[in-house]
């Protein structure tokens, strides 16, 4: 058997245990990936788990790298709005919707320390918000520094759903993630038209989003601006 087929058969093999992975989390929770259970579901040798995804950790960390894969590459290929607010509360819909119908997947992602809170899928997620909020920075209604708005969107989000996730399904408020939602669009957005009443703030972050495009500075002046935009940003 040469390279090539080797490498086809590991593919299939491993495409085979992560969807066997993916339905026992998915039925019962990361407790229900033990080995043997997956590898009995996969029709696959237990050694062959540990070849191919290192232990149980490097397996639990592929099943959230593939189950967030497809929601992550959904977003990326979707059409933005044309309002960059409601762009972004349309996001902030469907990671809560993805996190609550996806609860182990959600748990897996956001572990503290987890390699899978550093995966491309995750890396591509965190891109595309970023890509969301640059959005508003350009348009001038962003009123805080863009990296504090997508740390800020991050936590929110991830705290809503985690706290929504806690809760039996028969008992969680149906609206608190779109309170959390909504606060979070106050602390960042200006409304139209914008920073005439709020001060330097907005004006500075739409700034400091366009100076890559200013051919006139040199990479010195660049950095000077950043560090001043940054500052009256707040």
């Amino acid at each position: 058997m040469n390279d090539d087929t080797d490498s086809e058969a590991n593919a299939d093999v491993r495409a085979r245990i992560l969807d066997a992975a993916a339905r026992l989390v998915a039925g019962g929770g990361v407790a229900a990936l033990t080995t043997r259970a997956v590898a009995a579901a996969a029709a696959v040798q237990p050694p062959t788990l540990y070849r191919l995804f290192g232990d149980k950790r490097g397996l639990l960390d592929a099943v959230a790298e593939h189950g967030l894969a497809a929601f992550i590459a959904g977003k990326i290929a979707a059409t933005p709005h044309a309002d960059p607010v409601q762009d972004l509360r349309d996001a902030w819909d469907g990671y809560v919707a993805f996190g609550l119908a996806n609860p182990a997947v959600f748990a897996i992602m956001n572990e503290i320390g987890s390699l899978a809170s550093r995966s491309p899928a995750a890396l591509a997620g965190i891109a595309v918000l970023r890509a969301r909020v640059r959005r508003l920075a350009l348009a001038g209604r962003l009123r805080m520094a863009e990296e504090r708005a997508v740390a800020l969107i991050h936590a929110v989000g991830v705290g809503a759903v985690t706290t929504l996730l806690a809760v039996p399904e028969d008992e969680r408020d149906p609206g608190l993630a779109t309170a959390a939602r909504d606060a979070v669009l106050a602390a960042l957005v200006v409304d139209p038209p914008g920073p005439v009443g709020d001060g330097l703030a907005p004006l500075a972050v739409s700034l400091r989003a366009r100076l890559d495009a200013a051919d006139a500075l040199t990479p010195g002046e660049r950095l000077l601006l950043r560090e001043l935009m940054d500052r009256l940003a707040g």
